[in-house]
């Protein structure tokens, strides 16, 4: 379906992870000509859930054309199991490249995707990639989680907590900035509770706020809701700066 004259279209949520492995397609010479965000409705298996709104934002810093698969296409996402609605919430992003390599000269060489431990998600992502006929780079996949970390910081990646639901997680979290002092904390959170240090298992949620591909800053103001065991950020007003 697709060819070496393909272009690249990178999975993109507005997360750490998705604009990393992004990063690192553009580092590569991988030629990206589309990002998509998937917008799921309450709790995804797939997906990266908060705060998918201010991909576009993301999006027009970086200045790659967005495509947003909405939660309208989630119709059969409220699956009897993880593997069904896995299965189900693929669906309409699958749709929407099958649609998009039909659209490009050449079609798409390959898909971009932020996982970094997920067999769920990268099997999945993986198999679609093989049906669409295209590669998959996944440039996270089995990497040690505090050298991401680290790499990340060093490329000046500015990643904000918005959202945290672990042991040892509490409400001074929210909105705060991932860096090396942060790191060490939660290098200390994982060997008491078992945190993992990019969020891997929901314990957070980051939205990239600066990035060397991105050409102005994302500028927040939000109200911090804490439940007392997890929270997230209510984003009242976001720009770019």
């Amino acid at each position: 379906m697709s060819d070496a004259d393909g272009t690249w279209v990178s999975l993109f949520s507005g997360g750490k992870d998705s604009l990393w492995a992004l990063y690192r397609a553009l580092e590569t010479g991988r030629d990206v000509s589309h990002l998509v965000t998937v917008h799921p409705t309450g709790d995804s298996y797939m997906y990266h859930v908060p705060a998918t709104e201010l991909a576009a934002l993301a999006a027009e810093s970086i200045g790659i054309p967005l495509i947003d698969v909405e939660p309208d296409d989630f119709e059969a996402a409220a699956a009897a199991d993880s593997g069904a609605q896995g299965d189900d919430e693929l669906e309409p992003l699958e749709a929407a490249l099958t649609d998009l390599d039909a659209d490009l000269e050449g079609g798409i060489a390959g898909v971009t995707a932020g996982a970094v431990e997920s067999e769920y998600q990268t099997s999945r992502i993986q198999g679609m990639c093989d049906r669409l006929g295209c590669e998959l780079f996944a440039p996270l996949w089995q990497e040690d989680p505090r050298e991401l970390a680290d790499a990340m910081l060093e490329a000046d990646f500015e990643i904000a907590i918005i959202q945290v639901a672990a042991h040892g997680l509490d409400e001074s979290w929210l909105g705060r900035t991932l860096d090396h002092e942060a790191l060490e904390e939660l290098e200390a959170l994982n060997e008491e509770y078992g945190v993992h240090i990019l969020g891997e298992g929901g314990e957070f949620e980051t939205l990239v706020v600066d990035g060397p591909h991105m050409d102005r800053q994302i500028g927040l103001e939000y109200e911090k809701e804490w439940d007392g065991t997890r929270g997230r950020l209510r984003i009242t007003d976001a720009r770019l700066e």
